[in-house]
């Protein structure tokens, strides 16, 4: 058994023609999807943050309106990038969301991916320390919200206050239990995976990860997760982790389908990211038969409890839900999933 949630980028684009074309269309279609996504039994619906994009940049609006229209599906992101926010106050509103949906967050942070501008997290407010590059203030500024987020107070209240104070030092507000254990790291590397089992977070493994040793992408996110549940046990928490991989997965139903992604990439693709050497993940495209062997061969999709499917949200509502349903009922019963 999998939990088997989708992943949604958010784009729309202004030009004459295109199926979203503002902002808000994308909004009210990400909300949509999700609720037809809970409806076919899918167990999430998770979100892409881009910031200086036409995508989706700021999560916790979307998932509290998402959590407010549903009941059972998992809401989440991934990745939000750590090196824009401030963290306290994303404690605050992180657990507004999680409170309005029911304890049904399932937040994945992390360093963030290549930007749209150059070191956009300076127009934020937010500089490295002396000697401190961006993704190690990523995870300075994630490790200040992991301490905070268990509810812990640690602020001086006021001695002549406007309202009365509970007794002792004071936490954020609102404050949502159990947060703390449905925080993801989106790793790509295996030494940040390590760093995040040390910190207790659970492991969004990214389809694009640093290249470690030449194999193929998916034996390299085997590897990787291996490494972080070895971490974890070694670690000594006291719960037990989950893991995510996302992929491109469409099952080739109609012509349609096969217009679309009958021609998509089948092989990984490795390219210079940043100052790294980055390995990106294949997608896969077939008529379901076929589809179910392929992915048998996927050893990171089986070292993983969480599967999350890319889908292509400027097609529109209707046609993901379409992609979502073919997977469910035709793919995932074979492989075990269902």
């Amino acid at each position: 058994m999998k939990k088997l949630g989708f992943l949604s980028f958010g784009h729309w684009n202004p030009a004459q023609g295109s199926p979203l074309q503002t902002a808000g269309e994308t909004l009210i279609q990400s909300i949509e999807l999700a609720v037809a996504a809970e409806e076919l039994g899918l167990d999430g619906a998770y979100f892409r943050v881009h910031h200086f994009a036409r995508q989706l940049a700021s999560p916790f609006p979307l998932l509290a309106a998402i959590g407010a229209r549903t009941s059972r599906i998992e809401i989440g992101t991934g990745v939000i990038d750590m090196r824009y926010e401030n963290p306290l106050y994303m404690i605050e509103d992180a657990g507004a969301a999680d409170l309005i949906s029911g304890g049904r967050l399932q937040l994945g942070i992390s360093r963030g991916s290549p930007e749209q501008v150059i070191d956009g997290w300076r127009h934020f407010g937010y500089r490295p320390e002396e000697g401190e590059d961006g993704s190690e203030m990523a995870r300075r500024h994630a490790e200040v919200f992991l301490r905070h987020l268990d509810g812990e107070g640690f602020a001086m209240p006021n001695p002549r206050p406007m309202f009365p104070n509970p007794p002792g030092l004071l936490r954020l507000e609102p404050h949502s239990p159990g947060l703390r254990n449905r925080i993801w790291w989106g790793s790509a590397s295996d030494a940040t995976a390590v760093w995040a089992a040390k910190m207790g977070m659970n492991l969004q493994s990214s389809t694009l990860k640093v290249d470690e040793g030449g194999q193929p992408f998916h034996v390299q996110q085997a590897r990787q997760i291996r490494a972080f549940r070895d971490a974890w046990k070694e670690a000594g928490h006291a719960h037990e982790p989950r893991v995510s991989v996302s992929r491109s997965i469409f099952a080739l139903m109609n012509d349609m389908d096969r217009a679309y992604f009958g021609r998509g990439e089948d092989r990984d693709q490795i390219g210079q990211i940043d100052d790294f050497r980055g390995i990106f993940g294949r997608g896969y495209a077939a008529e379901p038969d076929r589809l179910i062997e392929e992915l048998k061969r996927d050893e990171a999709i089986a070292e993983a409890d969480t599967l999350l499917l890319t889908v292509p949200n400027m097609l529109g509502v209707d046609y993901n839900v379409h992609v979502v349903e073919s997977i469910l009922t035709h793919v995932a019963p074979a492989l075990g999933w269902r």
